[in-house]
């Protein structure tokens, strides 16, 4: 009787929670599954080295093009998410998404590489990339650095549970099959979560999680020329501050660390004698360990201050790096996979905290996706330098040590930033005109 009453409890709780946490394991399984896309590429590196014998330098070109595109298209991915709605935005990407996964199973010559992979499929990360996590965000007023840490631990998950999905695939059936599979079945399940997904609690007459308001009282939902002064006159106070241009240096200088190891890890493992089947437990090793500070780091952000914590995890991400130098066994990545793991998580995911801690609850999505753009082009940049420099030296050993010194340097603009202590741009919606203070509409019932 007592474990049925428990288990009515917990099913009770879990349909009667705020739409909020709805919306946390919603996005959290939508990052889930479109990341895999970018975390898989060192797999699909070796298998197209392998199949078709092109240079490494050109594979992860196409990876380099992908990130450009991502940040590129990140700016107007969030200005478009703030005007007409996050879910609109995501529905698009996720066309471009199942598209790009599918054609990229019909590919024989590197032009459609470049086509599918950098341009659909980077098209549909700018869309989710910003658009997802801003969301969350919007989404709560108080505990944020737990739903930010839940949603984020996703991209963790994704890597250590696909990496090895895919690795199994490609033992057991061709390539091509494998992505069409991926493809089909991955972009018809993003489909079905966006129709549960709504863009801000207005859009269910509802209060951000931790409102003083009732939680229960709707509220009406601003309209897209409204929404657009807003985010402009918000975007014209936050560039007076040191932080507005920090961050998307900081998320720049962190990608380039990461993306080295990232894109160039399996395929150093398989030079220094460790088999590709074996060599892809690295991805699952430090995606898995990532989780783990891909939760906390939020959760410490909110209570201790962004700063100090992002500094920390930048530090370990950078100096785990060096021990690459010594790694030869499969045991010595897989360890070297443990620690990065750690580092790199918490490098990524405290920045939704540490916008809020600067920003209030303005406008994120238009701020998030200015550093967005800085991470995308830190991604391109990363994985560029490694193949470079691997395929002109025939050694790694230059392309680690930038690593260590791009994540070094982010750590020392982090603490280089503002105190988190206070909002930067707490009166910005002074300067709105009167009519763009209030809600004009009233929310409609569409999305439900």
């Amino acid at each position: 009787m007592t474990e049925r009453n428990l288990a009515t409890k917990v099913i009770s709780n879990v349909v009667h929670a705020h739409y909020a946490w709805y919306i946390v394991a919603i996005g959290t399984t939508l990052q889930l599954t479109t990341n895999f896309v970018s975390q898989a590429y060192a797999i699909l590196l070796v298998v197209m080295r392998d199949n078709f014998g092109w240079s490494l330098t050109a594979i992860v070109l196409a990876y380099s093009i992908r990130n450009i595109i991502g940040a590129v298209m990140s700016p107007w991915a969030g200005a478009m998410g703030d005007r007409y709605g996050a879910k609109k935005v995501m529905l698009v990407g996720a066309g471009f998404f199942m598209g790009g996964l599918l054609l990229l199973s019909t590919i024989n010559a590197i032009w459609q590489l470049f086509l599918y992979y950098s341009l659909i499929l980077g098209i549909a990360q700018a869309m989710f990339r910003v658009n997802v996590p801003t969301t969350v965000a919007i989404w709560f007023k108080k505990r944020l650095g737990v739903a930010v840490g839940i949603q984020q631990s996703a991209g963790g998950m994704g890597a250590s549970i696909l990496a090895p999905g895919l690795a199994v695939l490609l033992t057991q059936t061709d390539w091509q099959t494998a992505f069409l599979l991926i493809g089909s079945v991955g972009g018809g399940f993003v489909f079905l979560l966006l129709a549960f997904f709504h863009s801000e609690p207005a859009d269910r007459g509802k209060q951000p999680y931790g409102s003083e308001e009732d939680n229960d009282s709707p509220v009406a939902a601003f309209s897209a020329a409204v929404a657009k002064v807003r985010s402009q006159v918000f975007m014209r106070h936050a560039r007076g501050t040191r932080a507005f241009w920090f961050l998307p240096l900081i998320h720049h200088l962190g990608c380039v660390g990461h993306a080295i190891v990232i894109v160039h890890g399996i395929n150093y493992a398989t030079t220094r004698g460790v088999s590709l089947e074996t060599a892809t437990f690295i991805i699952s090793i430090y995606s898995g360990t990532s989780i783990i500070s891909r939760l906390v780091a939020p959760i410490l952000a909110d209570h201790l201050g962004a700063k100090g914590v992002m500094a920390l995890f930048y530090a370990l991400q950078g100096v785990s790096v060096l021990m690459l130098f010594w790694t030869q066994d499969a045991w010595q990545f897989y360890l070297f996979a443990a620690v990065f793991g750690i580092g790199f998580g918490g490098e990524m995911s405290a920045f939704l905290v540490v916008n809020r801690q600067y920003f209030g609850m303005g406008p994120v999505r238009t701020v998030f996706c200015i550093q967005s753009m800085g991470a995308g082009l830190g991604m391109a940049l990363g994985g560029l330098i490694g193949s470079v420099i691997y395929d002109s030296l025939g050694s790694y050993n230059l392309a680690w040590l930038i690593s260590v010194a791009a994540s070094l340097g982010g750590m020392v603009a982090i603490i280089t930033m503002e105190s988190t202590k206070r909002e930067l741009v707490p009166e910005w919606e002074d300067a709105l005109p009167a009519d763009a203070r209030e809600p004009a509409i009233a929310p409609s019932a569409a999305d439900d």
